[in-house]
């Protein structure tokens, strides 16, 4: 959902503090109401500073996904939202646990699970997403991403409804490598849609929304996407330990 200006080439997270000045988002339309009820708003707390605000997908009733640079000393899980005024439920998080291989620098390994403080009670709004759970050898095809990340850049301000927008995947051996998906178009997830799900094909999770790079001169940015089948194995170890 963004539109980059002549920035210098920098790798950035799509996280959103209460100010932050991020670029010109165009792309996206809002979303139909309750459509994509396994939608998460994550508000999150450190010791010092503003709020941060992350997007996530219920996972199960006891656990959400987000990014690993989500992370904070405390968070709050919003679900069953369109408009972030009006969530269903209100869910503090009990434990996260960011994948114990993330690197800060590079942002590979950018998954976190998050276990919620009591269950989740499952309701036409509020409804865990299906995970891919192996990699074909193809790229999917119709993608997606959603969340309530920036739509004004003079307004610096988190939209108040879910938006989405349509990503394509592009063959990339430095992304394989880095166990992601990558798209590269002039639109795609903004700041505060970090975490949120690629949701492809059979609507299944397919990745997790990590960064994006910022080219030379006015272009697509390159937006990397955690591979979701690439990280089954320990998904499910984590929550079985967690339990």
């Amino acid at each position: 959902m963004f539109l980059l200006s002549k920035l210098a080439a920098l790798m950035v997270v799509l996280i959103l503090p209460n100010q932050v000045h991020a670029g010109r988002i165009i792309g996206g339309h809002e979303a139909k109401e309750h459509s994509r009820p396994y939608m998460v708003f994550l508000e999150m707390h450190n010791s010092a500073g503003p709020k941060r605000f992350c997007g996530g997908f219920l996972l199960n009733e006891n656990f959400v996904m987000t990014a690993a640079h989500c992370q904070a000393k405390s968070a709050v899980a919003k679900l069953g939202l369109h408009n972030t005024h009006t969530p269903e439920a209100t869910i503090p998080v009990q434990q996260a646990f960011p994948h114990v291989d993330y690197d800060d620098s590079t942002f590979t390994n950018d998954i976190m699970l998050l276990k919620l403080k009591s269950k989740v009670n499952v309701t036409k709004n509020v409804k865990p997403i299906a995970l891919a759970y192996q990699d074909s050898g193809y790229l999917p095809q119709k993608c997606f991403v959603s969340g309530w990340g920036q739509t004004d850049w003079v307004k610096d301000q988190l939209s108040t409804n879910l938006m989405e927008l349509n990503v394509t995947l592009f063959n990339s051996e430095n992304c394989a490598k880095g166990k992601s998906y990558c798209s590269m178009e002039e639109t795609g997830p903004g700041q505060g849609d970090s975490g949120g799900p690629l949701v492809c094909e059979d609507e299944r999770a397919f990745g997790v929304v990590s960064s994006f790079l910022k080219p030379y001169n006015h272009g697509p940015a390159m937006f990397r996407y955690t591979k979701i089948p690439d990280f089954i194995d320990w998904i499910k170890s984590t929550m079985e330990k967690a339990l």
